[in-house]
């Protein structure tokens, strides 16, 4: 539990430092890899939030080991309450009601997959057929990147309303959550006796290649989408669409089985169903980017 919400902290912490430290850069694009890389290395503001990041991850794999991959993606969604309240304090960021709703409903819906939860019968799992991993995760990898590269398109329009970044969120949530389980198969490895033999088994399995196209191909899509949008709207979404990724297709992939209890399953199958819903009902376009200032009156010709 400790090592959760230590995780939760520096993921909000990261994230919050890597939009501010963006905010103040030329307009990066994924399609300038090179560019952008040598652009965020260059602030020590981006650095000191990925390594918030990166510590983050350590403590994840902490978690892993302990906490079955449902309850645990129910604690890391608790963090979106830090999140928003550190983007509404040092980036300015205000959401709109809509969006505080969305977020609401989105965490009444977590809560219900934990407490779903029984210490008693869940079980932390730790191995999962390679060929159903890569299964899981090859596609999954490749609608993240063609949903991003859609959003991307439809972005360069230039009458275009502009966009509150869900796609983005969920594009960039979806190679997250194909990281998140290859971070739960790296954690098997570390109760093995002996590192070499441990590292060599390590590089036998899919798990550290998954992590390496996704740590490229999510710091690129991350930040580019980091800077267009909204921190206290994307980072939510993503995290959302990582979580019940994770929750769903991990416990399905490492054989961790869904609860007997028929409360317990109806209260988890009615929370992932919750936060998809509200998902796809929230608001695609930024309004606020095209609405008049308050008090400003319309100009009509005599």
């Amino acid at each position: 539990m400790a090592a959760a919400l230590l995780a939760n902290t520096l993921y909000s912490i990261g994230f919050v430092l890597e939009k501010r430290a963006l905010s103040s850069l030329p307009e990066v694009s994924i399609r300038q890899p090179a560019r952008l890389l040598r652009l965020v290395l260059g602030s020590p503001l981006w650095i000191g939030g990925s390594l918030a990041l990166f510590a983050g991850f350590g403590a994840q794999l902490i978690v892993y080991r302990t906490l079955p991959i449902a309850a645990a993606q129910g604690i890391f969604v608790s963090g979106l309450v830090l999140l928003v309240l550190l983007s509404a304090r040092l980036l300015g960021e205000e959401t709109t009601g809509r969006e505080r709703y969305a977020l609401g409903a989105i965490l009444a819906a977590l809560l219900m997959v934990v407490l779903s939860l029984d210490e008693r019968a869940d079980t932390v799992s730790q191995a999962a057929p390679y060929p159903l991993i890569l299964l899981v995760c090859v596609p999954s990898l490749a609608a993240g990147v063609w949903l991003y590269g859609s959003a991307e398109r439809r972005a360069r329009h230039r009458h275009r309303m502009p966009t509150t970044g869900v796609e983005y969120g969920v594009a960039v949530g979806l190679l997250y959550g194909v990281s998140s389980l290859a971070i739960k198969g790296v954690s098997s490895y570390l109760t093995s006796s002996g590192l070499g033999g441990a590292v060599i088994d390590l590089l036998r399995s899919p798990y550290p290649y998954l992590l390496l196209f996704t740590g490229a191909f999510g710091l690129v899509m991350s930040q580019a989408a980091l800077q267009r949008c909204r921190a206290s709207l994307i980072v939510p979404v993503c995290t959302t669409v990582t979580c019940l990724f994770t929750a769903v297709l991990g416990t399905l992939s490492f054989g961790e089985a869904l609860p007997h209890d028929p409360l317990r399953l109806t209260l988890r199958l009615t929370g992932t169903a919750l936060a998809v819903s509200v998902l796809l009902s929230m608001p695609k376009h930024d309004q606020s980017a095209t609405q008049p200032p308050i008090g400003a009156k319309e100009l009509t010709p005599p």
